[in-house]
């Protein structure tokens, strides 16, 4: 897809390094931030340019192009649209390279009335997210002299879908109201496994989609935290953790949330893999500046001087920085989208004859997931599930 193997290390490095300092259910894309980050890195001198290549995982001399590939690849992926956005005062003189690096239909114009820049940019959110979601994450002021922005959306349907069902679980906060549980059952067991971890054991579930964009589902040992879990995902697809897949798996309980048993049958079946999982619809926002040595931004976000000659010869400091994302995992597909911003200031006794393995995995409690591209194993999107949709109101119909 035209994307290094050393960007896609950077990124998702960025995605497990995110992961280990957020708690509670919520969703974030580290491939939203990092071109962002990178174009900052480009235009930057001093040790705000170290710091950014220090969060890049790049140096800042490689970033923009690596950057514009990255989007580039993003771009050519079935299922995903990707944006970036630039909007500038008039008065804003840019560095002719520097710009020069962003594509070419970037550039959009500050009007200095907060209110009306706001509504523009909202605008154009919600364009570049289907409606996902509809404002920027942006502080706008009269100080403000720079928005540099990105979107990403991703759909897929799945290639084999799921029931709704009503959750079981003995997960007490899950279980004081009714879930929306999803179900499916499949002879493919090659789709789950479990990997030993230096954090404890991971059951691994591949939910493939009909666009090369599959979600990783990864359920840890009991007190495992979101970062150790996600983590070992992301060290799972570059290959750091070996998966033990199904059809090796020995019998018994073999994974968190995992079971195999031989089973015996009235004729010759198939093998076949069990899945319970729920359904979610999750939004957050991230403040990056409060995480701003995670991302670099540590002395850029000084305002009493400026930090970015390669951008523009007037001084600009990060005023703010501030990611909104949304997932939706449902029994047909998967959709997710995230927009990141950065403002820059100035300063019965059957006959049971045959046997067969029957493999169930059950995601049943607080678990995480990853969005990626098949190919590339780039992760798009990230989250820990702590709060799945309520089953609607079903009206059983009587069996015949």
């Amino acid at each position: 897809m035209g994307v290094a193997r050393a960007t896609v290390r950077a990124v998702n490095g960025l995605t497990a390094r995110w992961a280990g300092v957020l708690e509670g259910g919520t969703a974030f894309s580290a491939a939203g931030v990092w071109p962002l980050l990178a174009h900052l890195a480009d235009g930057a001198e001093g040790a705000a340019r170290a710091e950014l290549a220090e969060a890049l995982g790049l140096p800042a001399g490689q970033a923009a192009g690596a950057a514009r590939a990255l989007l580039a690849a993003m771009s050519a992926m079935g299922g995903l649209d990707t944006a970036l956005g630039l909007w500038t005062k008039r008065t804003l003189k840019l560095r002719d390279e520097w710009e020069a690096g962003l594509p070419a239909d970037a550039h959009g114009v500050l009007t200095g009335d907060p209110a009306a820049d706001h509504r523009a940019l909202d605008a154009w959110t919600v364009k570049r997210t289907g409606g996902l979601i509809d404002r920027m994450p942006v502080t706008l002021d009269e100080n403000t002299e720079m928005v540099l922005a990105s979107a990403l959306a991703l759909r897929t349907k799945w290639l084999s879908p799921f029931h709704e069902v009503e959750l079981e679980t003995a997960y007490e906060p899950w279980a004081t109201e009714p879930r929306l549980g999803l179900w499916r059952s499949s002879a493919v067991l090659d789709r789950i496994g479990v990997a030993d971890t230096p954090g404890g054991h991971v059951t691994e579930l591949k939910v493939l989609g009909n666009n090369a964009l599959d979600v990783h589902l990864l359920l840890g040992e009991e007190g495992m935290t979101p970062g150790r879990v996600l983590g070992a995902g992301v060290d799972i697809l570059a290959g750091r953790h070996a998966v033990v897949p199904g059809p090796q798996l020995p019998y018994g309980n073999v994974g968190p949330g995992l079971r195999a048993e031989k089973v015996r049958c009235t004729r010759p079946e198939p093998p076949s893999l069990d899945v319970t999982t729920v359904a979610y619809d999750m939004a957050a926002g991230h403040d990056l500046l409060k995480l701003h040595r995670l991302f670099g931004l540590t002395t850029a976000r000084d305002a009493s001087r400026g930090h970015f000659p390669g951008v523009s010869g007037f001084p600009l400091a990060i005023g703010s920085a501030e990611q909104s994302t949304r997932a939706k995992f449902g029994a047909l597909g998967f959709e997710a989208a995230a927009v990141t911003a950065f403002g820059a200031v100035g300063g019965g006794v059957p006959d049971l004859r045959y046997v067969t393995t029957r493999i169930s995995a059950a995601f049943d409690r607080p678990f995480g997931f990853l969005a990626l591209h098949r190919h590339t194993r780039l992760v798009l999107a990230a989250g820990w599930v702590t709060d799945p949709l309520p089953s609607p109101e079903y009206e059983w119909e009587d069996e015949p």
